[in-house]
Order: C-alpha cells, then structure tokens, then sequence
C-alpha cells in the first residue's frame, strides 16, 4: 500500500515547496514591515494641517515649519517642502509627497510578484508529479491505487501555491488601497497650505490702500 503521508508528499515536491515556503515568508515579512510603516504614518492629515495653519496666523511662518520639523508624518514633510518653496509651491507639494509615497510602496511590488507567481509555481510542481506519476505507473505497472496516491502528491503542490497566492493578494491589495489613500489624503491638506501661503504672498505684494492714486507732490 502506497505511503501517503506529509512526509512523502513534502519529499517527492520539496525542491517547489521550499521555493512556495521562502515567498510565503518573504511576503509575510513585507506585510508586517509594510503594516509597521502605516502605523507610523497614521495621522488625521487634514486636522494636522488646519493646525499648522493655525500656529502659522498666529506666531509665523517659523514657528509653524518648526512644529512640522518635529513630525516624520508625510503630511509634515510635505508641507515643510511648501514653506521651503519660493517659486513653485505645487510642484514642491507633488514632488514631496511622490517621494513619500515611493518610500511607503517599498517592496509592495514584491506581493503582487509573489500573488502572480505563487500559483504557477505550484502547477509547475504539479505538472513535474503527475509525469513522474505516469513515468513510475509505466515502469512498475501499477494500479490505481498508485495513480490516486501520485496524483494526489502531485496536487500537493497546487494547493501549497494557491495557499501562498491568497494571502498575498489580499496583502498586496491593502497596501495599495492605504497608499493611495495616504496619498491623497496628504494632497488635500497640504494643497490647503499651498493655497494659504499663496494668499498671503498676493496680500503682503499689494500696495496699502491709502498709497493707491495717491498724488505725488512736489
């Protein structure tokens, strides 16, 4: 009687369910380091910013870059790019928060690699076990008892591969959907600093009222 148990199985496909068992674990790795950088990166952007705002109306453009200094959120970083802007606010904003943005998104291109792959892998393994399957049944002649339990262990490897994808797609979809969020949600109130800087520009630049049609005297 065939010997149908875990260890078999894992020893007729060990060279492909290593390769699954080192993915699951590398993509494991990134959805906890990628979690990690979220919590890091949680803050309400838009109260932060309103914030900054505040501090900048009532002790200065100084005080309030000062107290983003403090933060390593990427709303604070972007907007201590806008108060470093003289020419460009928009295009510093932009710039910021890509930069942001590509530091977050580290190895999450990784999962989805690994979601795309992991279930060929494991087709491959099965492909590779169903031949030698046949290729044993050829040589020793055997039954079905010999083709279910090949079969089987063939499978094996099909199952551990789509066991590895799942995981990673659904790690690979939530990084995705919070990075655009951040994103986003970082555009908004930074643009809302961009526009508040610009305003006062174009106040402090116009003449005082009481200098318009004034007639110079001679």
């Amino acid at each position: 009687m065939h010997d149908f148990s875990l260890f078999s199985m894992f020893k007729q496909g060990w060279p492909v369910l290593s390769v699954l068992l080192l993915m699951s674990i590398f993509s494991t790795a990134v959805l906890i380091d990628r979690w990690r950088a979220f919590r890091r990166t949680r803050c309400d952007a838009l109260k932060f910013m309103r914030h900054v705002i505040r501090i900048a109306e009532e002790r200065g453009r100084d005080a309030a870059r000062s107290y983003c200094g403090k933060y390593s959120f990427p709303v604070a970083r972007a907007a201590l790019a806008v108060f470093d802007a003289r020419v460009d606010r928009e295009a510093a904003m932009t710039h910021a928060i890509e930069l942001e943005v590509h530091q977050i998104e580290m190895g999450v291109a990784a999962l989805g690699t690994i979601a795309s792959l992991a279930p060929f892998v494991g087709l491959f393994g099965t492909v590779v076990g169903i031949i030698k399957a046949f290729g044993s049944i050829a040589v020793n002649s055997g039954g079905t008892e010999v083709v279910s339990a090949g079969i089987a262990e063939a499978l094996v490897t099909t199952a551990c591969g789509l066991l590895v994808a799942i995981p990673a797609v659904a790690a690979y979809n939530y990084c995705v959907h919070r990075i655009k969020n951040l994103a986003r949600e970082t555009e908004l109130a930074v643009y809302e600093l961009a526009a508040w800087l610009s305003e006062r520009d174009a106040q402090q630049a116009q003449p005082p009222a009481g200098a318009q049609g004034a007639v110079p005297r001679f």
